[in-house]
């Protein structure tokens, strides 16, 4: 039993997919601050509305993206979560209604990934027996522990980290001239873009080039934009 435990008990590996809740909000949470205030930045600037404008429009901007990205994060993963916990209520339903029906179902499952239909039955018998729900949850329904929905987690890591990618420009754009702001804050927000895309990548084992490629392009758009809107009504006004 001390052999088997040490064998088979003690070892677990990580992989890149246990990271995939926290890692996407905080992500998508740190890649929208940036962009949004960012872009507000430098389009209020370009409109030519004064340094106290462009840093009470950023103010504003960080307040009301952190806000609105946790409530958005939490609805969405909540929604999902809802999901997961009705149908696993329908499966300990169905458990209790047909246990052995339950257990064909499972071993036909693993029979279409390539197991024999007699080690199929034995693989899910001995599943069953060991947590009957688990094993559906987790071979039926795709749900697992580690990518189950988290939605405070979500909405928090989603916040915070908004709220610090918006913090940069916005302190970028306080301290340096106001002549200065729309290309100090471009560029230092197109850097970070880079940075943030390249060890988002890193962190999910994707291509860093293609992934810092990717953010920075888009964050390029954004502020490009949004700087032309700025400049064009200002000028009208």
């Amino acid at each position: 039993m001390a052999d088997h435990k040490k064998r088979f008990g003690h070892h677990r590996e990580r992989h890149k997919t246990d990271r995939i809740g926290w890692l996407r909000a905080a992500v998508l949470g740190a890649n929208d601050g940036i962009v949004s205030t960012a872009s507000l930045i430098v389009g209020v600037a370009a409109a030519e509305s004064g340094k106290s404008a462009v840093i009470v429009a950023g103010l504003a901007g960080l307040v009301a993206g952190a806000m609105s990205m946790a409530a958005g994060e939490y609805v969405s993963v909540h929604s999902q979560a809802d999901t997961e916990k009705a149908d696993l209520d329908r499966e300990k339903r169905e458990l209790a209604a047909d246990h052995e029906g339950e257990q064909m179902e499972l071993a036909g499952i693993y029979v279409q990934r390539g197991l024999e239909p007699k080690l199929a039955r034995e693989v899910a018998h001995q599943l069953m027996e060991h947590d009957a729900l688990g094993a559906h949850a987790r071979d039926e329904l795709g749900i697992t522990i580690e990518g189950s929905a988290q939605p405070l987690q979500a909405a928090l890591f989603s916040a915070v980290s908004f709220a610090l990618g918006a913090g940069i420009p916005l302190v970028a754009a306080a301290v340096g001239p106001f002549r200065l702001i729309v290309p100090v804050v471009m560029v230092l927000s197109l850097v970070l873009l880079a940075v943030l895309g390249g060890l988002a990548a890193r962190a999910g084992g994707a291509s860093i080039l293609v992934g810092s490629a990717r953010v920075t392009f888009w964050g390029l758009i954004a502020m490009t934009v949004t700087s032309l809107v700025g400049y064009f009504f200002g000028s009208a006004g």
